[in-house]
């Protein structure tokens, strides 16, 4: 029997991902002013920022604490005492330049200064309009009832499995026979999973594997900004699922050929890889499946904005998965 919550879009952003390319629209999420960011006690974090005014009656989304991030992707981040140790150096070098191009590096002296990091707020646990009202109250009413062997996570790319008649007749096929959760949401980020997790979405189950795959919508985060949030969610899934198997799916690609945030998913990729440990993490990259030899999308296998697959490329991801599912299910 499958477990499935009900679908239900609001407006625009029932759209996965239209802010990985910062140019196409309006990302979903706001960077809030440079802070440090640390692997800390989980939660722990500056104080919580506002990230702008509601929208649709939905409360403003506060950018919560900084979650734990996994070493194999956390992102260097100078100590105060580094910091002023790298500039003092950089100053110096200036200084006792005498070359012709001194008049140039005192001009952009700023530039080559070391900057604080600023905070990555693809992993914070921050409640997104996406994760408030009946869409995450259902999920949690799911998780309470338990059952679950399969959890499904991430934005509308795996929302929309059940969008349609077509989808939903692909999914059947693939997962119709596993007690099946799917707590994605469209237009959703890491952050958003990361908070849903922490709060009654992961509390009542032991789901024996989850399939994750998020991030296309931080379109105001750097590549390896999104792979540490993609990490802090394994992490948490980790924490709160300890004996569950993880596949972890690379982000599709979207968009045409020459489009950089081709080059941006494949940075985050290929970070995120360095996760799989083969004992509760597995990566899978099966983007390339979707793509014809010069890396246009195969024809009906997407809809026409290059991002969400139709029933045709559901079918391509539910084939490249259902013989490791079936593993990581035993």
């Amino acid at each position: 029997m499958n477990v499935l919550p009900r679908v239900l879009c609001v407006g625009v952003l029932c759209l996965a991902g239209a802010s990985m390319p910062a140019a196409q629209t309006t990302p979903v999420t706001a960077t809030p002013p440079a802070a440090p960011q640390g692997e800390g006690a989980r939660g722990a974090g500056p104080a919580p920022a506002v990230q702008g005014p509601g929208r649709g009656g939905f409360a403003p989304v506060v950018i919560g604490p900084s979650a734990p991030v996994p070493p194999e992707v956390a992102i260097p981040r100078p100590t105060a005492e580094e910091l002023a140790q790298v500039n003092a150096v950089v100053r110096k070098f200036i200084d006792s330049d005498t070359s012709t191009a001194k008049p140039l590096l005192k001009k952009f002296e700023s530039l080559l200064l070391l900057q604080p990091a600023r905070r990555n707020v693809a992993a914070t646990f921050t409640r997104t309009v996406q994760r408030q009202g009946p869409r995450h109250d259902g999920f949690v009413e799911i998780a309470k009832q338990g059952n679950i062997d399969l959890l499904l996570h991430g934005d509308s790319i795996t929302d929309w499995w059940v969008q349609n008649e077509a989808n939903k007749a692909v999914f059947d096929k693939y997962f119709g026979g596993i007690r099946t959760a799917n707590f994605a949401i469209a237009g959703d980020t890491t952050q958003g999973v990361l908070w849903g997790l922490q709060n009654g979405e992961a509390q009542g189950f032991q789901p024996k594997a989850a399939m994750v795959m998020i991030g296309t919508n931080n379109g105001s985060n750097t590549a390896t900004e999104v792979a540490e949030g993609i990490g802090a969610v394994v992490l948490e899934m980790r924490r709160n699922f300890p004996a569950t198997k993880i596949l972890l799916l690379g982000i599709f690609p979207r968009s045409v050929p020459g489009d950089p945030v081709r080059d941006k998913i494949a940075d985050v990729n290929r970070i995120i890889a360095k996760l799989d440990d083969r004992q509760h993490v597995f990566f899978m990259d099966i983007g390339a499946k979707f793509l014809d030899e010069n890396g246009n999308f195969l024809a009906e296998s997407f809809r026409p904005d290059n991002l969400h697959p139709q029933a045709k490329g559901y079918e391509i991801w539910g084939e490249a998965v259902k013989d490791k599912l079936a593993e990581l299910l035993k």
